[in-house]
Parts: structure tokens; sequence; C-alpha cells
């Protein structure tokens, strides 16, 4: 059987990029392989730096996945924290990854280019994802385009390690591209708790809808016709409707009569509907938090499990112990 792995940071709330980018897919894989899901908190401290507030997004990112579907008893879901093999693997990993290779990760040159200070965290983020990958000896690794790139430098970090000690440590993960869309945040850029433009998938309704009125768009007037693949509202909509309906939207846009206004309107009912059962059954986990993180700890044991055997085999290879 084939073992899919993937993570998400708890560094804000979640929000429905990562619905619709990641959590939608997930919760599909379940049917498809052995599914490992973790929540990488080690990676969120290159951004988070209270305690407490790491603490509650871990455990609403939790929260957030259970009440959008996905089953403990299909898949494993963890703690990378609660995984301390992978900090020893990353730094055998780290011992035969070229800078070179580091330095040209989009996402340190992105987060720089964004004003963002860089730490040795942030560089070294593509080897402790790998170390997270390799350790649960992984087979197939969904992601979106973004992420694509530190799969392959996965891949590269373990042939080097296989190489350098002349033995087949690691399984050399396969990437499978998600059909993730591009989920525009409130701004138009890519939705992002970096940027601070999301739309919460358990934010309250009023909170929802504040945020959707609030969606940048152009100053064409309501009676003027309109391109719907430029607008937010109407990319955001089409990722919650029927095909029927996002049809039906993109005929009103081009015919005009349509403002802004009123495609708010409807783009927050479809959200919310959407939303609602999610916020349900996020009431019914967070009213057991002792079953949440028996959760969390099931799936860490089950995980260490894992990463030990991996770890022991890698530390041979090395001549350690």
């Amino acid at each position: 059987m084939f073992r899919y792995l993937s993570g998400i940071q708890p560094s804000g709330n979640l929000h429905l990029g990562n619905y619709f980018g990641a959590i939608r897919e997930h919760v599909r894989l379940q049917e498809k392989g052995d599914s490992y899901y973790f929540i990488a908190d080690y990676h969120a401290l290159t951004t988070v730096r209270d305690a407490e507030q790491l603490r509650h997004f871990t455990r609403e990112t939790a929260v957030t996945y259970l009440a959008c579907g996905l089953d403990p008893e299909r898949s494993t879901l963890f703690r990378q924290s609660d995984v301390p093999e992978v900090c020893e693997l990353m730094w055998l990993l780290l011992t035969v990854t070229p800078m070179s290779l580091l330095e040209k990760a989009h996402s340190f040159k992105d987060k720089t280019a964004k004003g963002i200070s860089p730490d040795a965290g942030l560089f070294s983020y593509p080897v402790l994802m790998a170390a997270d990958i390799l350790a649960q000896g992984s087979h197939i690794v969904p992601v979106g385009k973004d992420q694509k790139q530190h799969v392959e430098m996965t891949r590269d970090i373990a042939q080097k390690f296989n190489q350098t000690y002349n033995q087949p440590v690691f399984v050399i993960p396969d990437i499978v591209m998600g059909t993730a869309p591009y989920v525009p945040g409130v701004d138009g850029e890519k939705m992002s708790k970096s940027y601070k433009n999301t739309l919460e998938i358990l934010g309250e309704a009023k909170t929802l809808e504040k945020a959707v009125m609030g969606i940048k768009t152009d100053s064409l007037p309501p009676e003027a016709p309109k391109d719907p693949e430029q607008s937010t509202i109407f990319k955001l909509y089409s990722l919650a409707a029927t095909p029927e309906e996002t049809d039906a939207l993109a005929a009103r846009y081009r015919a005009g009569g349509l403002g802004y206004g009123h495609a708010k309107k409807e783009l927050f009912a479809k959200l919310d509907a959407l939303c609602v059962p999610f916020r349900e059954r996020a009431a019914y986990w967070r009213a057991d938090p002792h079953r949440v993180e028996t959760i969390l700890q099931k799936g860490a044991a089950k995980a260490r499990e894992n990463a030990r055997f991996i770890l022991n085999n890698a530390r041979r290879a090395c001549g350690l112990g």
C-alpha cells in the first residue's frame, strides 16, 4: 500500500486557501492509501514566537482537520514535535546537503523579498521538511505548485545520502501534483496567513461576512459588463459553487447590471453554507479536548515507530552508535 504524507503549519487559524488547497484533497486521499498528516509546529517556530499562541494554533489545526472530515481511524494525524526523531535525522541530512541547494529555495527567497528577516531556521526549512517526509518512508507526497520544489529537494537530499553511504536508507518519494486551485485572498493576492488576507474556515459568520464585504474590487459601476476571470469575488465563488452556478454567475458578470456588493453577498452565502457544518463539528471536537489529544498521541506513537526504524538505519549507515 502506498503511504501518503503531508503537513501544515499551525502559524495561524486555517483558512479557505488551506481547505481548497490541501485539506479537501487530504480528506479524499484517505480512501486511496496509508495517509499521514502532521501539524508542523517545529516549522511554525520560524514565524510564531509566542508559546501559548503556538499551542492554541496547534490545537485549532487539529480541530479544523477533524471538523473538515479527516477520520482518525483511516488517517494518522500527529504533531510534528511529538516525533523528535526528525530533528536528529535533519542533522544527518544537513551534513550531506549542499549550501547551494538551500540558497535556491523559493520559500527562502520569496519571504526575504517581502522583507521577512531570515534566520537559519528559515534557511534550513527544506531539510527539516525532507526529514519529515523521509522519516515516514513516504512513497507519495501530494503537493501544490508552491511546495513542489521542496519535495524535489527532498529527493535530491535522500539520493545524496544513499550515494554517500552506499546504502538504500531512504525511499525516494514520488511527487504527485494535486489539483488544488489558486485561492486568492481578500486583496487579490494568494491567500496566506503571512499576508493577513485570509477567510478563516472556522471563523464566525459575522467575521466571514465582514471579510468578504471587504474584498478589493475595481471601480466599474454596477451597470458595466465585467470580466469574471479578473474578479476575486468570482474566483472564490467558483471554488464553492457547482459548475452550473459558476456559469450562471459568469453570465451575469458579462451581461452587466451586477454590482460588486450583490456579488459579495452571494459569495458570502455560498462560503457560509460550506463552513456551517465545519463550525458545528469543530464545536463537537473543542468540547472534548482530551479525545483530540488522544488522537494526536496515538498518531505520534505510530509515526515515531516509523521514524525510529528509519533513523536507526541512517545512524548505522553513518557509523553512529
